[in-house]
């Protein structure tokens, strides 16, 4: 016999339900107590929902605080769409708008330390949204660099992992305006070189370790 379709979709809807209330919980014990002291019992009386109905949705803890992970991922990277849609027009102007959304995101993660912090970051769903992350950003940076609004002499998916990379150190800012300013100084970063400076075709900055130095400089 064929499931009507609109109990199917009942169904579905209330198993989302169930385990929205089961994500919210383990969230809220989490950020109560950290991940290693979350608990099955603690979880189902967070929710509301028996035990028993619990490990029909899942079978332990781990896999409550991966489903949990990867719904914090998931909701990041939507926050990271928002922010292009809702930036001002230009591809530089949404690219800059990504990049502090992210930055802003970093100064909020807390740490979780511990062996199952390191395999809930080890898992697939973050390998996933990593490479979905960094494919949304070079696509970013290629536009804006199609416009002339970025070098065009580096691969955009270095310039990608630059900006990642660079904006990892946000997590230890003190203010969302600090923040602002390190997604600045990023972007400088991307700013199109000069096709010559004194006759010489320019090249990427010298970072301080490589640049020579200057006579009064030296030893």
């Amino acid at each position: 016999m064929r499931v009507p379709k609109l109990w199917n979709e009942t169904i579905t809807a209330h198993r989302a339900a169930v385990q929205d209330a089961v994500l919210d919980a383990v969230a809220a014990l989490v950020a109560e107590q950290g991940l290693a002291s979350v608990s099955m019992s603690q979880i189902a009386e967070r929710s509301g929902i028996g035990r028993a109905t619990l490990y029909k949705y899942f079978p332990d803890v781990e896999a409550i605080l991966t489903a949990w992970h990867e719904r914090q991922i998931n909701r990041h990277l939507a926050e990271l769409t928002q922010a292009r849609e809702a930036a001002r027009p230009g591809p530089r102007g949404q690219l800059q708008a990504v990049l502090e959304a992210y930055a802003f995101r970093q100064r909020q993660h807390q740490d979780h330390g511990g062996e199952l912090a390191a395999l809930l970051h080890q898992g697939e769903h973050v390998a996933r949204a990593a490479q979905h992350l960094h494919a949304f950003i070079t696509g970013l940076v290629a536009e804006a660099a199609r416009a002339g609004e970025v070098r065009d002499d580096v691969d955009p998916g270095e310039l990608a992992g630059y900006c990642l990379h660079a904006l990892t150190a946000a997590h230890d800012l003190p203010s969302q305006a600090a923040a602002r300013r390190l997604v600045m100084v990023t972007l400088d970063g991307l700013r199109p070189a000069p096709a010559h400076h004194h006759g010489r075709q320019a090249g990427p900055p010298q970072s301080a370790a490589t640049a020579p130095l200057e006579p009064d400089a030296q030893p």
